[in-house]
C-alpha cells in the first residue's frame, strides 16, 4: 500500500536501467532488514531504547524523527559503522554482528555527508567501492558508467573528487552505494546538495529499485519527500519507535483524521505544540 500522494509517472527516467537496479541476492522470508531489542547507550544515556523492527522487501521504508531522537544512530548501526550495545541487526538474514562483511555486502549506505576519498577519480572511487565487496569486473565497471551517465557525471568521472561539489559527491557517493547492486540502501537525508532535476532522478532511481525487487531504508526532514515517495513508515522519538505504518495506519495511531504527515509528525512527537506558537506568532507579526 502506499503511504503518500504517490508523485506520478515515477521511475520514468531509469526504467532503461532496470537490469542495473536490479538485487543481485534475496533475503530470508522477504525481511531484508530486522531490528531485535536494539540498544545504544552512550555512558548512562540511552540514545536508542529496544529497537524492534521489521522492513520487507520491495519497499521505501521512511524513517523520521525530530533532532536527537535517535534516528541517525540507528540508521549507523544498520549501516555497521556503530555496533549497538544490545540487541541484533540483520541484513538479509546475515546477523550483522557475527557475518559483518556478509550482511554489510547486502547493503549500500548513502550518508546525510559525502566524505569520500578526495584523491581518487570519480571512475577510481567507484572501482574502489566495487572492489570492496568483490564485485568488480567488466558488467560491474559497465554498469558504473551508466549510472555516472544518468547523473551527468561522465565528464568529470577522471578528475578528482576534491574538484567536485557538494552536489556532485552526494551523487557519486548515490552511484557507489549501488553499482554492487545491494537488496537494501540505507539513505540518510539524499536530497541534500541535490539540484531539482538530480532529486527527481533519484526519487526514480529508487521507485525503479524497489520494483525490481529492492529495498530502501530512508531517512529525511522533507517530510514532503517521505509522504510522497515511502510506503511505509515509522516514528522515532526519545529513543523509541512511537508509530508505524501506512499513512492511513498513522492517522489512525494518530487520531489524526486525514492529516498530512507533517501534523501527524508533530502531533506524535510532542510538537504541536510548538507548531500552535509559531503559527500564533505569524498571525501576530503579519502585516
Amino acid at each position: 500500500m502506499v503511504v503518500g500522494r504517490r508523485i506520478g509517472a515515477t521511475g520514468t527516467r531509469t526504467r532503461h536501467l532496470s537490469a542495473d537496479l536490479t538485487p543481485s541476492g534475496s533475503g530470508d522470508e522477504g525481511i531484508v532488514l530486522r531490528l531485535e531489542a536494539v540498544t545504544k547507550r552512550y555512558g548512562t544515556f540511552t540514545a536508542v531504547d529496544g529497537i524492534d523492527l521489521a522492513v520487507p522487501r520491495g519497499q521505501i521504508f521512511g524513517f523520521l524523527g525530530p533532532n536527537g531522537a535517535g534516528k541517525t544512530t540507528t540508521i549507523r548501526m544498520i549501516a555497521g559503522v556503530l555496533l549497538p550495545t544490545s540487541g541484533r541487526v540483520f541484513i538479509g538474514g546475515n546477523d550483522l554482528g557475527r557475518e559483518p562483511e556478509e550482511a554489510k555486502s547486502r547493503l549500500g549506505y548513502i550518508p546525510d555527508r559525502p566524505h569520500l576519498y578526495e584523491k581518487l577519480s570519480g571512475r577510481e572511487f567507484i572501482r574502489f567501492v566495487a572492489g570492496l565487496w568483490g564485485a568488480d569486473g567488466k558488467d560491474t565497471e559497465e554498469r558504473g558508467q551508466r549510472l555516472l551517465q544518468l547523473f551527468d557525471l561522465s565528464h568529470w568521472q577522471d578528475e578528482l573528487v576534491e574538484t567536485y561539489s557538494h552536489g556532485m559527491r552526494q551523487k557519486l557517493l548515490i552511484t557507489s552505494a549501488i553499482v554492487h547492486q545491494p537488496e537494501l540502501i540505507v539513505v540518510d537525508e539524499p536530497m541534500v546538495g541535490l539540484d531539482p532535476k538530480s532529486a527527481r532522478t533519484l526519487k526514480d532511481l529508487l521507485r525503479t529499485y524497489v520494483e525490481n525487487g529492492g529495498t530502501v531504508f530512508l531517512s529525511s526532514h522533507t517530510l514532503e519527500v517521505v509522504e510522497a515517495v515511502c510506503d511505509t513508515i515509522a516514528i522515532i522519538h526519545e529513543g523509541r519507535i512511537l508509530a508505524r505504518g501506512t499513512l492511513e495506519d498513522l492517522r489512525r495511531q494518530a487520531d489524526a483524521g486525514e492529516a498530512h504527515l507533517e501534523e501527524i509528525f508533530l502531533k506524535v512527537t510532542g510538537g504541536d505544540g510548538v507548531a500552535e506558537i509559531v503559527a500564533n506568532l505569524q498571525d501576530t507579526v503579519a502585516p
